[in-house]
């Protein structure tokens, strides 16, 4: 056998092993997914809330999975929201826009990658929305910034907090400056919800990065953060490119923006948040209250005394 046999040879047992290998669909619908230790039952990690026992990695989780975790099984309703124009733009690249979106909507079950939902926490009632990063990279689009405004304008109406589980990587840029458009629409949305003394309590869960993070994202009230999550504008190699010099390991993470940034008021443990939102939701909600009591009463003095004057 010559040289140039073998070479082809091997050549074909190579195109044999690539074509043995898993498709992405295939992998994402198996019993199994990968973590520090290799390959680990999705059925153990679910039992641990998505969280490996080994190395605490916080695995990204879809909507209802985080509803599911944060309020129970069957105790909250996703509510319907608007759903503008699919493609305002026409815009079409290796593909078109629709056909991706066509795509992301059959992986994730979802008709946009933020999904509103009205449930309790501690007997408190509240509006929650949360992203899934599987829907174009949970990216906001007209629609994700229609789902959220409509998530607030639920919290207004009905006298209630409102709490966000962000996992983003920004603006689409498939639907261009009218995505960019979302950030001041959805910050707008959270000027009204603060002018009605309503908590805005954000949770950054990996990633949380882009226009989100410089907008809605770090408008919260209170902001947590899930261990080990990036939470950033640009990407660490932009920066790293751009400054000339070498990042800490954990740059970016949320324990990194806690400690040296203080843009996080508190990193805590998916299975602490719900004890934790609704504890501060207590706080916060009885401070109001005890504020509006004490204006009532300072109102009701001063007519009091404006009718004995008379």
């Amino acid at each position: 056998m010559n040289w140039i046999t073998k070479v082809l040879k091997f050549g074909e047992k190579i195109k044999t092993a690539i074509k043995k290998r898993p498709s992405k669909e295939e992998i994402e619908n198996s019993n199994w997914t990968t973590c520090c230790k290799g390959p680990v039952l999705k059925k153990d990690l679910e039992e641990n809330l998505w969280v490996c026992s080994a190395c605490n990695k916080h695995h990204r989780i879809n909507c209802r999975q985080r509803f599911d975790i944060m309020f129970g099984k069957n105790n909250y309703e996703i509510l319907k929201t608007p759903i503008p124009s699919d493609d305002p733009l026409n815009w079409v690249d290796s593909k078109s826009y629709k056909e991706r979106l066509k795509v992301a909507r059959k992986k994730t079950g979802q008709e946009t990658a933020v999904m509103i939902a009205k449930t309790k926490i501690n007997n408190i009632d509240i509006t929650a929305g949360a992203f899934d990063f599987n829907f174009i990279g949970g990216s906001v689009g007209a629609a994700e910034g229609e789902a959220i405004i409509y998530g607030i304008q639920n919290a207004i109406d009905n006298k209630q907090p409102f709490v966000l589980f962000t996992a983003s990587g920004g603006m689409r840029m498939f639907e261009s400056l009218i995505a960019l458009s979302q950030m001041t629409r959805v910050t707008l949305a959270i000027n009204e919800l603060k002018k009605n003394n309503l908590p805005y309590i954000v949770v950054l869960t990996d990633p949380t990065a882009g226009g989100t993070t410089a907008s809605f994202g770090m408008l919260g009230d209170i902001t947590f953060a899930e261990p080990g999550a990036i939470v950033a504008f640009a990407g660490k190699r932009v920066i790293q490119a751009t400054v000339k010099e070498e990042l800490p390991s954990n740059f970016q993470t949320s324990e990194y923006v806690e400690q040296n940034c203080g843009f996080i008021d508190s990193v805590i443990e998916r299975k602490d948040l719900r004890e934790k939102i609704g504890s501060i939701l207590s706080i916060l909600l009885k401070r109001n209250s005890d504020i509006s009591a004490e204006l009532n009463e300072t109102q009701e003095d001063a007519r009091t005394l404006t009718k004995a004057a008379s």
